[in-house]
């Protein structure tokens, strides 16, 4: 029996590609296998992953406040306090292995299998690293990477490019176009932008919407899926019944990514590490509105990587609610530019990237056992 910690949390970022390597390792090792996820305690993993089917142990660790708060003071002891658990975990367990996705919930848990002489993995998902990463790169047997250029951040002998690990699939090919724009009640004579803020929603995309709306005579130029966010769900409702416009479908949530990615021209979205493989996958133009309330600008960061490859556009969060849609109406009209993104960001594409890290751990696994 092979058993494996996988560890990473906060946002579902960190933790859907642990998901979607777990489901790898179950796929490769069969009953060969025991997993034993680890998380933040009161972070959204410990709802999520026994949700799914496994089990989680949930450490106290917190991160760190930009600004200062009383909680950075306990910080120390809960970190303390997390690594002992941590060793705790990992003794019990008798794990043979410990992978870590991000999110400070990873940290305590990969320093003390290093400090315990189990080997450790990275999965690095963003194209500048974090610096706890980097301080846990010097010890982990491989460290698996999205972008090219990871050698200023890590050892490069140690590097392995793998890609994000998604859940579900995702393709150029995609869901029936058709279909797609049926579901939406939408035709092939007008193009569709697709604006998507995550789960719970994004202020500056919705504002952006509201200006661009507010600015239209009650029908839309083009054909906008407007994807609002939980949060932020009532409040666009409201604006839009009391500026009815046509050609556009609004909802706090997008059930079948698979028709939206289908009946899309341009994507309006964020740069989160795992939306950009998903849009590299589905090959769609895009305009990246990266989020400015991230640690270290690493959506700024991955933005840049596909843009300086000509395989995207940007616009600043700053500029986004006056500039966004009209540069994404001007691109959806745009043919040649239209094909020249879809083409470079095909290019980028990584569609194994479960089962690429899954190979990393076989071999660190192998090496270990020799």
């Amino acid at each position: 029996m092979i058993r494996i910690i996988l560890s990473g949390g906060g946002t579902g970022g960190h933790i859907y590609p642990a998901v979607a390597v777990a489901e790898a390792l179950k796929r490769h090792y069969g009953d060969e296998v025991e997993i034993l996820f680890v998380g933040a305690e009161g972070k959204m993993e410990m709802e999520k992953i026994p949700a799914l089917g496994y089990n989680i142990v949930g450490l106290p660790v917190a991160g760190l406040q930009r600004r200062f708060t009383l909680a950075n003071l306990a910080l120390p002891f809960k970190v303390a306090a997390s690594v002992r658990r941590a060793k705790r975990v990992i003794r019990e367990f008798q794990a043979d292995i410990v992978v870590g996705f991000g999110g400070y919930a990873s940290a305590p848990i990969l320093w003390a299998a290093q400090r315990l002489g189990v080997p450790t993995v990275i999965q690095e998902q963003n194209s500048y690293a974090g610096l706890t990463n980097k301080l846990l790169s010097k010890r982990a047997k491989r460290i698996c990477v999205s972008y090219d250029n990871m050698g200023r951040f890590f050892p490069e002998e140690r590097i392995v490019m793998t890609g994000n690990p998604l859940r579900g699939r995702f393709s150029a090919t995609g869901a029936d176009r058709s279909e797609a724009l049926a579901h939406y009640g939408f035709n092939d004579e007008l193009p569709v932008v697709l604006v998507v803020g995550g789960s719970l929603g994004t202020r500056t995309l919705n504002e952006m919407m509201k200006a661009w709306v507010g600015n239209l005579d009650g029908v839309a130029p083009v054909q906008v899926i407007w994807q609002t966010g939980k949060y932020y769900e009532r409040e666009m409702q409201e604006f839009l019944r009391s500026h009815p416009t046509k050609n556009i479908w609004q909802g706090a949530f997008i059930e079948r990514m698979d028709y939206a990615y289908a009946a899309a021209d341009v994507v309006l979205s964020r740069s989160g590490a795992c939306t950009v493989s998903e849009l590299c996958l589905v090959a769609k133009p895009t305009i990246f509105v990266p989020s400015p309330n991230v640690s270290e600008d690493h959506q700024t960061k991955n933005a840049m990587a596909l843009v300086e490859q000509g395989a995207a556009e940007i616009v600043r969060d700053s500029e986004a609610v006056e500039r966004g849609m009209h540069l994404a109406v001007e691109l959806s009209r745009n043919g040649r530019r239209l094909e020249e993104l879809s083409s470079n960001i095909a290019k980028l594409a990584i569609s194994d990237s479960a089962d690429r890290v899954v190979r990393v751990i076989d071999e660190v696994l192998t090496e270990v056992k020799r």
